[in-house]
């Protein structure tokens, strides 16, 4: 009985850290096309999660909104915090570079 219960725990912690990754795959991916299509420089190639909760789905499920933050440059001298929120795989709020004329993001 411990080892089915060691089992399913290690399945869910398993589940929980490929979600994260694909999420965080996901916000890297729109954060770089945001810069590029800026015209910025993404700076350091990468996403730090900042914030995890729940939120609920159209279907009533309780799902995941993942908050991340990456760092651009305007000019090569300068930091500027950008920030997207993620709900599964759909973009739900952007914080960072905008362009003169709006693009689709990845």
């Amino acid at each position: 009985m411990t080892l089915l219960i060691l089992m399913i725990v290690a399945a869910m912690a398993f589940a929980f850290w490929s979600a994260s990754r694909a999420a965080a795959e996901r916000a890297e991916a729109v954060g770089r096309d945001a810069c590029r299509a800026a015209g910025v420089q993404w700076l350091d190639q990468s996403v730090h999660a900042i914030g995890l909760r729940f939120y609920r789905q159209g279907s009533g499920w309780l799902g995941f909104e993942r908050t991340f933050r990456f760092d651009y440059s305007i000019n090569g001298e300068d930091r500027h915090i950008g920030k997207l929120v993620l709900r599964g795989e759909r973009l739900v709020a952007f914080t960072g570079p905008v362009t003169r004329e709006p693009s689709a993001l990845h």
